[in-house]
């Protein structure tokens, strides 16, 4: 009934909650763009290519099944690399070894936008950061309870309930932070809608190499499952609404009342983060794939704490007001969609372009779809599964990586980024587009 719960387990297990992988139509979402997060049906897929959507949902999973794969929930620090029939994010690419932890937070000034009966908006936070030292044990990508409540919402019941729980990460469980106090800066990330937080670990992962500590949203009831500490579960409330601009709306100032509220939580003199100390509250910015990159004009727009921002191929609702917002800004996202002057899509880009009035970009990526720029992408290529892209996984995850920490590092750290103001021969799929001669090159 959308806000169902189940006990699951709650132990060690339990830091890395969420899985980005999108099983059938309880996974997907329904009757909503995929540029705000619902999944992966855009155009039909030629023939011998495996259909989005469930169809491509269901040939992951059961590839997945048949493969040897192992588990890297407990997995020590020296550990071998993954096999090649093992799921696997890829490597960080900063210097530092990465720590993680999960964090459960409680609002109690406000209801739950989208259950009022509850009276409090419960959050669940992952954090990743710069660790003195690798850990024992390895983040799990997600718990198998976690696991077999996501088949069970798409109805799959052909593999085992474990299934999603495979994928090796690279950060370890509450590995002992790095840094000098107020030294680190931080960054919120906000997944698609209908998606949990864990989408965007890979991306959380290679900032924390580079010295940030991030933290990543479940924004609750609006994705199809988040774990809480007590046992509950809760499911996808928004799922079952019929979208409307104004209901995108909704959902885009909501996520910006979560952000400042964790901003409050993780920059205050109380918070239950050990590393709190660690974190510059002068230095902080923002990104989102999709809903949650919609969602970053608008956090920007209500917390000023919040100095720059990215867009990741995430459509626009919230407008941005005539008085203009001057913090650094960039959209990154598909050709296909995004182009200047080609769709209502671009469209809603081209008018907050004009309203931004400080510092901006507009970068496409050719070849790329949807959820190239999360871990999905790197997930299916890695079992032979076409998600329809022209371009890799990996080579996609590259481009989001270097392209992201590029801009954080110009604004945060003041650290010249030449790859954000020219085309670059290292990276050829990224077009830089001009709004006003409705060009990219």
């Amino acid at each position: 009934m959308g806000h169902v719960t189940e006990p699951v387990e709650t132990d060690s297990q339990y830091g890395g909650a969420g899985a980005p992988v999108h099983i059938g139509k309880g996974i997907t979402g329904e009757g909503t763009s995929p540029e705000r997060g619902a999944g992966w049906s855009r155009r039909p897929a030629p023939q011998g290519r495996i259909l989005r959507g469930g169809a491509v949902a269901v040939g992951l999973l059961t590839i997945m099944a048949t493969t040897s794969v192992a588990s890297a929930q407990s997995a020590p620090a020296s550990s071998v690399p993954a096999s090649s029939s093992t799921t696997y994010l890829p490597k960080p690419t900063g210097s530092h070894p990465v720590g993680t932890t999960s964090l459960y937070l409680k609002d109690t000034s406000r209801p739950d936008p989208w259950v009022p009966s509850v009276k409090a908006r419960e959050l669940m936070v992952s954090l990743w950061y710069p660790a003195k030292s690798p850990g024992r044990k390895r983040a799990p990508y997600m718990t198998p309870k976690e696991s077999e409540l996501l088949l069970k919402s798409g109805e799959i019941t052909s593999v085992p309930a474990d299934t999603l729980s495979k994928t090796r990460t690279n950060a370890f469980t509450d590995a002992n932070p790095a840094g000098r106090k107020h030294g680190l800066p931080l960054i919120v990330l906000s997944p698609g809608h209908t998606k949990p937080r864990t989408e965007l670990t890979a991306l959380a992962e290679d900032l924390a190499s580079r010295g940030y500590v991030v933290a990543a949203i479940d924004h609750t009831y609006e994705n199809v499952a988040t774990a809480f500490p007590d046992g509950r579960v809760t499911t996808c409330v928004t799922c079952e609404i019929n979208k409307n601009p104004a209901w995108w709306e909704k959902l885009a100032k909501g996520r910006a009342a979560d952000v400042s509220f964790v901003l409050d939580q993780l920059t205050g003199s109380h918070s239950k983060w050990k590393g709190t100390r660690l974190i510059d509250p002068s230095r902080i910015a923002m990104a989102g794939h999709s809903a949650g990159g919609a969602s970053t004009i608008a956090a920007m727009l209500k917390d000023s704490r919040i100095r720059a921002g990215i867009d990741i191929d995430g459509t626009t609702e919230v407008r941005i007001p005539g008085s203009g917002l001057v913090r650094p800004f960039l959209f990154l996202g598909k050709q296909s969609t995004y182009t200047p002057g080609q769709g209502d899509a671009a469209a809603t880009w081209e008018r907050d372009w004009k309203q931004l009035k400080g510092w901006k970009r507009w970068l496409l990526v050719t070849g790329a779809e949807h959820m190239s720029f999360t871990d999905l992408g790197v997930l299916v290529d890695q079992i032979g599964i076409d998600d329809g892209a022209d371009i890799s996984g990996a080579r996609a995850m590259e481009i989001t990586r270097r392209h992201v920490a590029a801009f954080f590092d110009l604004h945060l750290h003041k650290k010249p980024q030449p790859l954000l103001d020219r085309p670059s021969t290292r990276y050829p799929e990224v077009k830089h587009c001009s709004v006003e001669t409705k060009t990219c090159q």
